[in-house]
């Protein structure tokens, strides 16, 4: 509904207005019914639903109760807009569970009227979960019925019951297997069930046929629509059991050529499409076959299903041009239609395409460059920005004069896109970043929003970042565009940018005069901002006059109206006096993790016994200022609009950082009362490890929670058998000559395919808590079994003790006892040779194929912070990897040094040298290489 409430006026606004029709749902009342008013009436009811007005409770009920009245009248037309009426009300009223015997009367099998697939429909609101065994043969019966309106609707109801009752509706497999391969009439004449074209009468024009039922009939459906519902509750049953759907595919897609498929409706095949596509994802070894039937799909009649199987094939991982090579093609000719829509569907693909395979996009370059003149902007947008990221270097400069030609006449949204292409040209080709800086500079005066000048922006940072050559031509055009910048956040950005790359610049003094123009003339938030750039201009100078000149410009800032404005001009006046204020205000590259910074506060407010003591913030990791920044950062345009998610990724769950992981598990342990008494927690394992295979019937993976004085194994157990209930589930575990005396096991009371995955706790206590224990357990999973009965669905009464072995869970130096922390190496490794502890040892690892391997596994072995790009070997023989963490429990910063020599026929050796402030964390450091 487009019309908006604030535009209703006069009659129109009485008419629909919510106390007037519950004052005129007394017609419903009445011994002479009037169905014509009645209609009206349940019309406006649902007009206003669909507004998004709100009825309180005891009004929806009066309203579904007057509605329920209705019942006994025989208007078809009046029965379906009661039905509609009571869905909608369904939920908002109160007692709707007394209707269901009036509904079940209108779904009897038998019954030919109009309102039936109204009818099952309203049911699947008011039922409950406990009810859905009792009406079940009623919805079997409706699933496989010849009508496809009474099919369909039985399918969506089932579909939505399904989370709510999904042990019995999993019974309905064969009646949806039968619906997706059910063969429907073509034709309306030649259907038996609709022989009778008068009412009322035996056949065409009442010559012959048989009797037929009386009153309104529904027009059988040639859009075969069932199969895609049908399709729908067959996956939504059988998601659980890969092979299974994998079968179903098969079974589905017709073989290679696609002919033999029994699936006639175009939206069925897309979804099967789809299916095939998560099923590669989820399974590398069946992308062959599955490649296979999307190749045949690309020949089918629908260009529908065209464009689904090719965007398909262009999105599988690890793609090679080969196989993209039938997919372009079809997307080749979809640029050549009349249609608008498939032209923006295939240059859009193509455009994501392009981003990893630019070559095989290439064939296409003659199509696209005719769609740079489309009249539909949007299709031209996308056609240029995919020439850029597949043309050559020889290319750029026609393809950035035809940008210029039509930057003016597209919306904001698409100068993003535009502006991000020219981003990724610019780090292509550095050579061309002259003329690149030339457009985003004239863009940049032109009119536009914030975010379109956001790119830009940031357009310009990155060739700051990446091509050195343009930094001075790129912090002009920014001082520039400051001069006259009407969004404050971009101001605040670029003065900061401009304080930490000016000072690195040959004539730094000359962007000074730009940022004091900003302390003059702009408000207090780019006032304070500038204050801070020219605080850095004035710590990193090397010219003793250029400091006293800016100490001057500070001076003057005192005197500011704003008292943020004063108190950086003070602080930055004192700093530039002080060289170790200097060094931690101004020149230190690192800060607090503030995810980890978070959960330690919290943690600290709720410990009782920390109230006497102060907050230790040298226990917090810290990280570079580059990477907190990466934690922090949007995805740009490019990502988010020209290169869409794939369809099978979109449900993905978002990739938390550790600290966040740290801060979740924190969470969930507050919330068992046994832990209460542990403290806060020391650290957490990095990522779960797994202790079984991912197909096997039990899936376990395992996460270590480090206490002071208590080590607590997490395990997640999932059951993916739905036939089976698992009860009593605990974990054995026999540890390996370690100081650990297990305290209690936390086991799961049931656990059925759909609760899982729930959680085993273990928990052990350190003999000497101040030692770091390190050694392997054997694990058993033990639990009782139960089969499930297919009929009643419930578990039978006497089970069996069984057991299954899980792989040994290692407790090592890594992630349980060792967080990553970002730390100024060389400062800090001559600092703790006079405060610290000093360990080195010689290691061979023989194992090693490269420095570039060992680096990699010393990394993840450790759980330290590879410092200065020292993780990326710059020679394949000698190589310095220097590593930085911090040891929980107040263990301190532990530093360690690896030099590394490689020789191909003794492998690696390694000299581990390593630095801490406590003696055991040292220790622990080098136990975890040498074991």
């Amino acid at each position: 509904m487009s019309m908006k409430k604030d535009e209703e006026s006069g009659l129109s606004a009485y008419y629909n207005n919510k106390s007037t029709i519950i004052q005129e749902a007394r017609v419903f009342n009445e011994s002479n019914v009037s169905p014509r008013k009645c209609r009206a009436l349940l019309t406006r009811i649902v007009y206003l639903l669909y507004l998004g007005e709100t009825f309180t409770t005891q009004e929806a009920t009066n309203l579904f109760f007057g509605t329920s009245k209705l019942f006994q009248n025989k208007d078809s037309a009046l029965r379906q807009m009661v039905y509609l009426n009571v869905k909608e009300l369904a939920t908002m009223a109160e007692d709707v569970i007394m209707v269901t015997a009036s509904i079940m009367k209108d779904m009897q099998p038998n019954l030919e009227v109009i309102y039936r697939p109204n009818a099952i429909r309203a049911l699947c609101r008011i039922i409950d979960p406990s009810m859905v065994q009792g009406v079940e043969r009623f919805f079997k019966a409706a699933i496989v019925d010849k009508n496809p309106s009474i099919a369909s609707s039985a399918l969506v109801s089932s579909y939505h019951l399904f989370p709510s009752a999904k042990d019995v509706i999993r019974r309905w497999v064969n009646e949806a297997q039968e619906a997706v391969n059910a063969k429907t009439s073509t034709s309306y004449f030649n259907n038996p069930t609709n022989s009778g074209y008068l009412p009322g009468g035996s056949g065409y024009l009442n010559f012959s046929g048989t009797a037929q039922p009386q009153g309104p009939q529904t027009l059988p459906s040639t859009s075969n629509i069932t199969q895609y519902h049908a399709l729908g509750l067959l996956y939504l049953i059988r998601q659980q059991d890969r092979m299974a759907v994998t079968k179903m595919i098969q079974q589905l897609g017709g073989g290679k050529s696609g002919s033999g498929t029994t699936l006639k409706n175009s939206m069925a095949l897309c979804m099967l499409i789809r299916y095939a596509a998560k099923v590669m994802e989820e399974d590398p070894n069946v992308q062959k076959q599955m490649h296979d039937l999307l190749e045949g799909w690309l020949r089918h009649k629908s260009d529908m299903v065209n464009y689904e199987a090719a965007r398909a094939i262009c999105e599988m991982r690890n793609v090679t041009p080969s196989q993209l090579t039938r997919a372009v093609n079809v997307l080749q000719i979809f640029l050549s239609s009349a249609k608008p829509a498939l032209k923006f569907a295939a240059i859009r693909t193509l455009s994501a395409l392009a981003l990893s395979q630019p070559a095989a996009v290439a064939t296409c370059n003659v199509d696209m460059e005719n769609l740079i003149t489309d009249p539909n902007r949007s299709i031209a947008t996308y056609a240029i920005t995919t020439l850029l990221k597949t043309g050559n270097e020889a290319s750029v400069d026609r393809l950035m004069k035809q940008i210029a030609g039509f930057m003016s006449e597209i919306s904001d949204e698409f100068k993003v896109i535009v502006v991000d292409a020219v981003r990724s040209l610019t780090l292509k080709f550095p050579a061309k970043q002259a003329l690149m800086l030339g457009f985003l500079s004239g863009v940049l005066r032109d009119e536009g929003g914030y975010d379109f000048k956001r790119a830009v922006v940031e357009a310009i940072f990155d060739m700051i970042k990446f091509i050195t050559d343009s930094k001075e031509a790129a912090l002009a055009h920014l001082c520039e565009f400051i001069e006259d910048c009407e969004f404050t956040k971009l101001s605040v950005r670029i003065l900061h940018l401009i304080g930490i790359e000016g000072p690195k610049t040959l004539n730094p003094t000359k962007y000074i005069r730009y940022i004091y123009n900003r302390v003059v003339l702009e408000n207090a938030i780019v006032r304070a901002a500038a204050v801070s750039s020219l605080a850095k201009f004035g710590v990193n100078a090397m010219d003793g006059t250029v400091r006293k000149s800016i100490g001057v410009l500070l001076n003057r800032c005192l005197d500011d109206v704003d008292d943020e404005v004063r108190d950086r001009a003070a602080m930055y006046l004192r700093v530039m006096q002080d060289e170790p204020l200097a060094q931690t205000y101004i020149k230190d590259e690192s800060m607090f993790s503030l995810a980890a910074l978070e959960s330690k506060l919290v943690a600290y407010v709720n410990d009782p016994e920390a109230s006497n003591v102060a907050f230790d913030a040298s226990s917090v990791p810290k990280v570079s200022r580059a990477q907190a920044q990466q934690e922090a950062a949007r995805p740009s345009a490019i990502d988010t609009i020209v290169a869409p998610a794939p369809t099978n990724a979109v449900a993905a769950p978002v990739r938390k950082s550790a600290a966040e992981m740290q801060s979740a598990y924190a969470d969930q342990l507050a919330a068992v009362p046994d832990f209460a008494a542990y403290g806060p927690i020391y650290g957490s394992s990095k990522q779960p490890a797994q202790l079984t295979e991912s197909e096997t019937e039990y899936v376990v993976s395992c996460v270590k929670h480090v206490f002071k004085e208590h080590i607590v194994f997490q395990f997640n157990v999932s059951n993916t058998l739905s036939d089976t209930i698992l009860e009593r589930v605990a974990v054995a575990m026999q540890p390996n000559d370690v100081g650990l005396t297990e305290d209690f096991i936390l086991p799961i009371a049931s656990l059925s395919n759909s609760t899982s995955p729930q959680v085993v706790y273990v928990s052990f206590t350190r003999d000497s808590p101040e030692e770091y224990v390190l050694g392997s357990f054997a694990c058993t999973l033990k639990f009782i079994s139960k089969e499930v009965d297919p009929t009643s669905g419930e578990p039978e009464e006497e089970g069996y003790e069984d057991e299954y072995q899980l792989e040994e869970v290692e407790l090592g130096a890594g992630s349980e006892y060792i967080i990553p922390n970002y730390a100024n190496f060389s400062t800090e490794w001559d600092k703790l040779e006079e405060d610290g502890t000093s360990m080195t040892e010689t290691f061979s690892l023989s194992s090693m194929a490269s420095i570039k391997a060992a680096c990699d596994s010393l990394i993840e072995i450790l759980n330290m912070e590879a410092l200065g790009g020292t993780e990326n070997p710059a020679s394949t023989s000698v190589h310095t990897l220097t590593l930085s963490g911090m040891a929980v429990g107040g263990g301190g910063v532990v530093l360690a040094r690896c030099r590394t020599t490689f020789s191909s026929g003794q492998g690696v050796t390694l000299e581990l040298s390593v630095r801490a402030e406590q003696e055991a964390a040292a220790r622990l450091v080098l136990a975890a290489i040498g074991g």
